[in-house]
């Protein structure tokens, strides 16, 4: 049985496939995370491979539940919040503590849930190679269900039924998964299509103006971006990865997580601007920045949930809210997904 493996990735697209051969499932606004059980003993890795088991106590009886078998589960940490919808706002909540007593306070007031929604490792035998439709059986048949982890049904065909649903319901959107792939650690694949009600996309913070008003002197927007390309594209181009700016993010915000971004931001301060590629923030935000002061730039190593209504013509987003800080991805391999 593996020690580690890379979760699987989605295609981003704004239609569901045609044709037959498609299973669809809700896109659940949690952390990516594989559950590995073995000898009575959970661990959690999260997508930068780290075991984040601790911070999430109320899964540790999965351990228990499925005592003496082997599994690899593939799903999410979800926090759900009174109307049962997910709610990745209240998991920012759960996320990146280490302290014990924080963790078993914050543990009683906002509880998570582990949804599974793929097998990819049963008692001694590897199912990669499987169907998406035989795991998913496998998964059923282990009665995967219990007071803090679940796996939700999916469903065959009429995937747009599906997606009204989610978008009824105010869910995020929707994957459409083909029968008879297989699984395909750390790959993005066509084989998995994603549809979104609301866009969303994970960047990176490369600066932050000040606010107005009520927040003067304090942090009013973010100015993110993504790369344009991975590592692993760029080193097989021969250059370096590029910062694209991708625009300015000034709404979404509580008086916690402006307290808590400008804790986090403060210390990776930098002279320069980290972006080479698109729209200079300084050209952009001129009038701002006679009325504010300069632009403050970061590192670009933290990484955000940004909802946005769509690109512009400029490729920049519009209409951005901030939805959370993400300590479960790589900041070099941000890229832009639509």
């Amino acid at each position: 049985m593996p020690r580690n493996l890379e979760p699987m990735l989605a295609t981003a697209a704004k239609a569901l496939p045609g044709g037959d051969g498609w299973g669809f499932e809700v896109k659940w606004d949690g952390v990516r995370a594989l559950a590995f059980v073995t000898a009575d003993e959970l661990r959690i890795s999260a997508r930068r491979g780290e075991d984040v088991a601790s911070r999430y106590p109320e899964l540790a009886p999965i351990a228990a539940a499925y005592a003496g078998r082997e599994l690899i589960l593939d799903g999410e940490v979800v926090a759900f919040d009174p109307e049962g919808n997910p709610s990745f706002g209240r998991l920012q909540r759960r996320m990146g503590l280490t302290n014990l007593a924080r963790i078993r306070r914050r543990t009683a007031e906002t509880p998570v849930t582990y949804v599974a929604f793929d097998l990819l490792w049963l008692d001694g035998r590897s199912l990669l190679a499987e169907p998406y439709e035989r795991r998913r059986e496998l998964l059923a048949e282990l009665g995967f269900d219990g007071p803090a982890w679940q796996t939700p049904r999916h469903r065959l065909g009429d995937g747009e039924a599906l997606l009204a649903a989610a978008r009824e319901r105010g869910l995020e959107g929707i994957v459409a998964k083909r029968l008879a792939s297989p699984y395909r650690p750390g790959r993005r694949s066509a084989d998995w299509i994603k549809v979104q009600n609301r866009r969303r996309q994970e960047l990176v913070v490369g600066g932050f103006m000040p606010g107005e008003g009520g927040r003067s002197r304090r942090l009013g927007s973010l100015l993110v971006g993504y790369w344009d390309a991975t590592p692993e594209e760029a080193a097989s181009l021969g250059r370096p990865q590029r910062l694209v700016y991708a625009g300015g993010v000034g709404t979404g915000f509580s008086q916690a997580t402006l307290a808590e971004l400008t804790a986090l931001l403060e210390p990776l301060r930098r002279a320069t601007s980290p972006f080479e590629a698109g729209w200079d923030p300084q050209v952009k935000y001129a009038a701002r920045i006679r009325e504010r002061g300069p632009i403050q730039w970061v590192e670009p190593v933290t990484v955000c949930e940004i909802e946005f209504l769509r690109w512009t013509h400029e490729d920049t987003i519009r209409a951005a809210s901030f939805k959370g800080v993400r300590d479960d991805k790589d900041p070099r391999e941000v890229v832009r997904e639509q």
